[in-house]
């Protein structure tokens, strides 16, 4: 079934187009992953999706239908900008904001203290917001998008502000919330948190969509030409091997790029021939990262 359904959506606001023709079909149940520079289009989009704002042209559905006051409530959206009350306590701001999701207060009371302890901050309860850190800060906005048990949840840079401990907890708990059967959007530009968390993903540049789909078959595509190699010995004559299109050294191997069309074999016999030993040789994925900058680099072109 299908979660999110865009369909040639598009968005502009006077001479600026913001987002231009943009399909995507996101299944049920899934992490995807929406990805792009800054000002591409990506937090536009997800503004239509919960209906912020409205497409200029094309149509959203919410699984499957139009969405309606009433099936907001099966919608949990983070925004990128936070949104909590400077100088109101955690609990009763949590209480407030449940409310505002038909979240009963005995029901509310017994998540706030699921959550809060599941995120380790349930001694912070009774502080005021602007006593806490900004991690912490982060922590309480995104249990206030959880608590009505949401179907369908969108984060914008839901790990900004946090140190690698917590940012390592809310992916646990975000993978936690997909086991459950909830759908997630998670727009960030930490490409190590993607590749961790997202089935498939969908990179938006100037307003366009540029690549999209499931993330291990994009990762194949990708990577079906890259060389990680160690040997004992002077390897800079791969440098100049016919071959080799790109090289790269790290501190213990390197990576090799093959150009279009070579078989690996056929580098593996130079090296081999060359005389020096071989310690490693494997075929290696492109990192998410590589695969960005390659498709928003192309696309500015």
């Amino acid at each position: 079934m299908e979660a999110v359904g865009l369909s040639s959506i598009s968005k502009s606001y006077g001479d600026f187009t913001a987002v231009s023709n943009l399909s995507l079909s996101i299944p049920k149940g899934i992490i995807f992953g929406l990805l792009g520079p800054n000002g591409a289009g990506k937090t536009t989009t997800i503004r239509m999706i919960v209906r912020i704002t409205v497409p200029d042209e094309g149509a959203v559905t919410i699984f499957s239908q139009q969405l309606t006051p009433k099936m907001q409530e099966r919608i949990g959206y983070l925004p990128e900008e936070r949104g909590l009350y400077k100088k109101m306590k955690v609990r009763e701001q949590l209480l407030f904001l449940a409310g505002l999701k038909s979240v009963s207060a005995q029901e509310a009371d017994k998540k706030i203290k699921y959550w809060t302890e599941r995120l380790e901050i349930s001694n912070w309860l009774e502080k005021k917001t602007d006593e806490l850190s900004k991690g912490m800060q982060q922590k309480i906005q995104f249990i206030s998008t959880i608590l009505h048990s949401p179907e369908l949840l969108i984060l914008d840079e839901p790990f900004s502000g946090l140190d690698p401990i917590n940012a390592n907890l809310l992916i646990e708990v975000i993978q936690e919330l997909k086991k459950s059967g909830c759908t997630i959007i998670l727009s960030t530009h930490v490409m190590e948190q993607v590749e961790k968390l997202c089935d498939e993903i969908c990179i938006i540049n100037r307003s366009q969509k540029v690549l999209d789909g499931n993330l291990k078959t994009i990762k194949r595509e990708f990577g079906n030409n890259r060389i990680a190699l160690a040997v004992e010995g002077d390897s800079s004559f791969l440098r100049n091997s016919p071959f080799v299109e790109n090289w790269t050294e790290f501190l213990h191997h390197i990576e090799l790029d093959l150009c279009e069309g070579v078989d690996s074999q056929q580098l593996l016999r130079q090296v081999i021939d060359s005389g020096v030993r071989v310690t490693r040789f494997e075929l290696v994925e492109p990192s998410l990262n590589e695969i960005f900058i390659k498709k928003v680099g192309k696309s500015n072109e």
